[in-house]
């Protein structure tokens, strides 16, 4: 059985990362290639960086930072943010990064999954997908959240899939920085309904919530912020009561 992976997500915003609660009242939480070398150090499987505002202010994402955090890391890292053509996951690939994350590009444009996989193989391609129940109906939104789409969730993914993506990053925006849990329900709706992993994201507060979404959900890994960020949860105390709950980790 593939070992459950444990995944620090690093929001940046003007090379700061920052955490907020349901994707706003963002704090600062510090400098992004500090915590990334804490992280490795702790024993995270991955990392995981999203420029957070680089879609919404037309920006790139930021290749210097990216370059500094390859040089400290040894363990993947995917970047995310401001991604709408092949040229940029070019530059960020020779930056250093291991995968990209693509989310408003990828919905705008569809094609862009495809040609992505086409070019750098289908374990490159991350899709994230930020989901909020609307009407009873979980409901994709682009830009951080900020926008509202027409696309129900559930066929978004399946789409993804079918384009070409190697794997889901999947945020409910209802339990994002709430730290109530994981929406289990629907990581185990969409787990059941792919074939690729599922990153389970949005609603971490203690390990239980951990075991809970690696013991009754299919998800391949859970990632959380602020837990990690502010020192209440350490990854190797994380690690260790998964696995006394028999969930196969990497020590």
């Amino acid at each position: 059985m593939l070992s459950k992976r444990i995944i620090p997500c690093l929001d940046v915003k003007d090379g700061r990362t920052v955490k907020g609660v349901n994707f706003v009242d963002l704090k600062d939480a510090g400098d992004p290639v500090e915590l990334a070398w804490q992280y490795a150090q702790q024993g995270a499987d991955e990392l995981v960086f999203l420029d957070i505002t680089a879609t919404h202010e037309r920006r790139k994402t930021m290749i210097e930072m990216v370059k500094s955090v390859a040089r400290q890391l040894n363990i993947p890292f995917t970047i995310g943010g401001g991604i709408t053509e092949i040229a940029d996951a070019e530059a960020l690939l020779n930056a250093g990064a291991d995968k990209i994350s693509i989310n408003s590009a990828a919905v705008k444009n569809p094609q862009l999954i495809a040609d992505l996989a086409k070019v750098f193989g289908v374990q490159f391609v991350v899709v994230a997908v930020d989901t909020k129940l609307v009407g009873g109906r979980n409901m994709v939104h682009l830009n951080g959240g900020r926008l509202i789409t027409e696309l129900e969730t559930e066929k978004w993914i399946k789409q993804a899939e079918e384009l070409g993506a190697g794997e889901i990053l999947l945020t409910s925006m209802d339990h994002d920085g709430t730290k109530q849990g994981f929406d289990c329900n629907l990581l185990q709706t969409i787990s059941q309904m792919i074939n690729i992993p599922v990153i389970a994201s949005g609603g971490a507060g203690k390990i239980e919530h951990f075991t809970e979404v690696f013991t009754t959900t299919g998800v391949d890994a859970a990632l959380a912020a602020s837990v990690f960020h502010f020192g209440e949860i350490p990854i190797p105390v994380l690690k260790n009561e998964l696995k006394k709950h028999n969930i196969p980790v990497r020590l």
